[in-house]
């Protein structure tokens, strides 16, 4: 079947059919998609961002939907960067901004160890070997969703690009990012409090 150029140009047929948005700033992304990304998982969350500190302000009842999701069989799981870690020390260099990494890498912690080490979220810090990378690139999965915030040079996660894609099939941009968070939690060390 031949489709006319019109709608070509408007179906995703590529790589591409993976993207259902992307936002030029990850504040432009409404809290309610992020809340319906949550709410609809059932299989895994999956939080490999740096601070993953936005979570607990966009989300009102963020412990206790989390709560819920475990008592669920929902798997969650937080890959933080080492509060004390040199990748985070020159990362508030280069942020510069009042409320440092390290201070929004201890409000996640304070907020999991609120769920309960016992039955909580498994965390993990990246290795020394990955912050780097992790730093660099944050990861949230849900189920079959991704949002993938590549950190732009030194600008603050909610001021870098956002991508939220769903996955297709195998080897698209979907399992690419997945991979990468899987590696770094791979290495990953536990999260001391």
């Amino acid at each position: 079947m031949i489709w006319p150029k019109a709608v070509q140009d408007r179906v995703k047929s590529g790589h591409d059919r993976e993207l259902v948005q992307a936002y030029p700033y990850r504040s432009a992304c409404p809290s309610t998609v992020w809340g319906e990304l949550v709410e609809h998982a059932t299989e895994q969350i999956y939080l490999a961002g740096y601070t993953n500190y936005f979570f607990w302000l966009e989300q009102p009842t963020f412990v206790e939907t989390l709560r819920r999701k475990i008592d669920a069989g929902c798997r969650v799981r937080f890959l933080l960067g080492d509060p004390d870690g040199e990748v985070t020390r020159h990362r508030e260099t280069v942020e510069n901004v009042a409320l440092s990494v390290s201070t929004r890498i201890r409000i996640t912690m304070e907020h999991l160890e609120r769920l309960g080490a016992a039955s909580g979220p498994e965390s993990r810090f990246s290795s020394h070997e990955d912050a780097a990378n992790h730093v660099s690139l944050s990861v949230f999965r849900f189920d079959q969703q991704v949002m993938v915030t590549p950190h732009l040079a030194r600008l603050v996660g909610h001021d870098s690009p956002l991508l939220h894609l769903r996955r297709q099939g195998d080897s698209g941009m979907f399992d690419r990012f997945v991979e990468h968070a899987e590696e770094l939690w791979t290495r990953g060390l536990p999260v001391t409090v």
